[in-house]
């Protein structure tokens, strides 16, 4: 990965989590705190020191920890990996699982092609007070339950059911002000009944942003529509002054899918421990 846009990714990485939370510096490190309800963040390396980072020591890595079991949030670090080559060494040392996530980015100069839609399905960025919202944001975790792309089971009543359990314990309140704001859009593929079935959403910030969170319903597997949440959302954070779009996979599969719609090796791993917020 060229210096530049390690830089990009690494103010990505610094500052998107800020919409949400607060920043407690360890030495070293950094933790994400979260001010209001919602998925909580990361530990990792903090982000004003020079090329290399801070050594960083087992003490350091503890207090963090212990801040994270303090405030009853997984003890996840996440952070790119030139930015702080030693740091996995240590995470394992603590006894932490350390994942590798390669990324992709997307071709500046290339252009979105949009991509083929089954009859009756229609793509469309969600708003705050949109009917479809508490089942878009239901999918994932559905989509994620069942890793790969053979359909199953898991279709519109297990969603339905699921979302009205989202909207029960306020999760789907805690996403909308995000959405009204910009700092978040979601975007969904829909059946004619207004049944979500894909989605994907981004987080824009200094002209950069990370996709994420795309899955599709098990039941609709296989009929392109990851592909053409995947380009929507490209084709929105353009639109909306994004230049510097990126993604992390963990599987070979899905990375063939994105090449084929433009996106590139970035050169470089983002390593995460024990990080719910992407599994």
């Amino acid at each position: 990965m060229d210096d530049p846009l390690r830089t990009r990714i690494e103010q990505y990485y610094a500052t998107v989590p800020l919409l949400f939370s607060d920043a407690e510096e360890y030495g070293p490190l950094r933790l994400f705190v979260r001010k209001e309800p919602g998925a909580p963040y990361y530990g990792g390396p903090g982000h004003a020191q020079p090329v290399g980072g801070a050594p960083v020591g087992a003490d350091d890595i503890e207090r963090v920890r212990a801040r994270q079991r303090e405030l009853g949030v997984p003890q996840a670090f996440e952070w790119l990996a030139e930015a702080a080559p030693a740091l996995r060494e240590r995470i394992e040392a603590a006894g932490l699982p350390v994942l590798e996530r390669p990324l992709m980015i997307f071709d500046q100069h290339r252009a979105v092609l949009p991509q083929p839609l089954p009859d009756r399905v229609t793509v469309r960025a969600l708003t705050a007070d949109d009917p479809a919202l508490p089942a878009a944001l239901a999918l994932p975790r559905l989509a994620f339950a069942e890793p790969g792309t053979p359909q199953s089971s898991a279709g519109a009543t297990e969603l339905w059911d699921l979302a009205a359990e989202l909207t029960a314990d306020g999760t789907v309140a805690t996403v909308r002000p995000s959405l009204a704001a910009g700092h978040k859009t979601l975007v969904a593929a829909l059946a004619d009944d207004g049944t979500p079935l894909a989605v994907g959403h981004y987080h824009p910030a200094g002209g950069a942003t990370e996709i994420g969170g795309i899955g599709t319903l098990p039941t609709a597997r296989r009929r392109g529509l990851a592909a053409a949440v995947t380009t929507a959302l490209v084709t929105h954070a353009r639109a909306h002054g994004v230049h510097t779009v990126f993604l992390a996979y963990a599987d070979e599969a899905v990375a063939r899918l994105y090449a084929r719609l433009g996106f590139r090796p970035a050169g470089t791993t983002l390593l995460i421990a024990d990080q719910p917020a992407r599994s």
